[in-house]
């Protein structure tokens, strides 16, 4: 089963997270909030219904995990959950100083202790970290003895979570097992959340090793091999389609049979096992040469996997089968043309 469950908030803080570098406050909560039952369930569906990903991360640091701030925190409110709030203090102001850039939008920041989730298989506590950051305009209509009366207010839809963070108590040596959400951010602030905050790194698992591995034959296909070779773009959209039908029609990946199936041609296979070492110490990232395909990576990242010849402004062309039903030319004039067959139309 895919994404995060969880049934029970255990415990519950809330700080207000200003930015930093707009000189805007950060707010600290002296307590725990005290929820009802029927607060309790809307949060969860808050929190919770948006981790529906098999991605998953482990927290980092370039010299020694412990130099973690998030990890130190969360590791400390795992040893004594009724540290909580003490800690989340601790992340409220260190998150205040990661919220540097001008276009970060302040907001509120929960601290939530969940008890019995079931995550990967396995079942464990998790501490979640949430901010909210922004709010939608929400009517609400009153019964009056004369009639109605409506009014409007500012709120936060719980159908939409800005941010969000799951870190499982398990895998400890490893930097815990963490989930992420942002939904928010898309510009140069787009990574403060994941990278300044969290500071997280990939799981080495399978999804993990599907998502990095797809990304390289991408690249190989569309970037490295045309300045080694003369390939039309044709024949990149031909292997980018082989590529993806590999990863679909496999259980397991093999970097040997892949070149051989998909790649082919020797001299441009020995380009492919050449260009691997390239593109992972570029990326900083390292895949196996062997193992098992991820569904959700491959389902995630096929779209990446652009079947369209783009000619001018004119024409798409959307290839998604036969490389031979297709020819490329010149005429006489000297204008290039694609010549297309097929059988039917609709």
């Amino acid at each position: 089963m895919s994404g995060v469950l969880a049934d029970k908030i255990l415990h519950t803080v809330i700080h207000r997270v200003g930015n930093k570098a707009n000189e805007e406050n950060l707010f600290l909560s002296k307590a725990n909030v005290e929820l009802d039952d029927e607060i309790k369930g809307l949060l969860l569906e808050y929190f919770i219904k948006p981790f529906k990903s098999d991605e998953f991360f482990n927290f980092f640091h370039e010299n020694e995990l412990s130099l973690n701030e998030v990890y130190v925190y969360a590791n400390k409110i795992f040893e004594n959950p009724d540290d909580l709030h003490e800690q989340s203090v601790n992340l409220a102001k260190y998150l205040y100083e990661c919220s540097n850039h001008p276009k970060i939008k302040g907001g509120e920041f929960y601290v939530v202790y969940f008890s019995d989730c079931f995550v990967d298989g396995q079942r464990a506590d998790a501490i979640g970290l949430f901010k909210s950051e922004n709010k939608e305009t929400f009517l609400k209509v009153n019964t009056l003895p004369e009639g109605f009366e409506i009014k409007s207010d500012l709120g936060i839809n719980i159908q939409k979570l800005d941010k969000g963070c799951m870190i499982f108590n398990t895998e400890k040596e490893e930097g815990f097992l963490v989930s992420v959400v942002d939904n928010t951010n898309k510009g140069a602030e787009a990574r403060y959340w994941m990278d300044d905050f969290l500071h997280l790194t990939g799981r080495k698992d399978e999804y993990y090793n599907t998502h990095n591995a797809i990304a390289f034959c991408k690249n190989f296909i569309t970037k490295e091999m045309p300045q080694h070779f003369e390939v039309s773009k044709a024949d990149q959209v031909d292997l980018l389609n082989k590529s993806v039908k590999f990863f679909k029609d496999h259980d397991s990946f093999d970097f040997k049979e892949f070149s051989q199936q998909v790649i082919a041609q020797p001299d441009i296979i020995e380009n492919f096992n050449d260009y691997k070492t390239e593109f992972q110490k570029n990326r900083e990232i390292e895949f196996e040469d062997n193992f098992i395909i991820s569904e959700f990576a491959v389902k995630k990242q096929a779209k990446v996997f652009k079947s369209i010849l783009k000619l001018d402004k004119n024409f798409h062309i959307y290839i998604h089968g036969n490389r031979e039903l297709i020819e490329q030319g010149i005429d006489e004039d000297g204008r290039k043309y694609y010549k297309i067959f097929y059988e039917k139309e609709s």
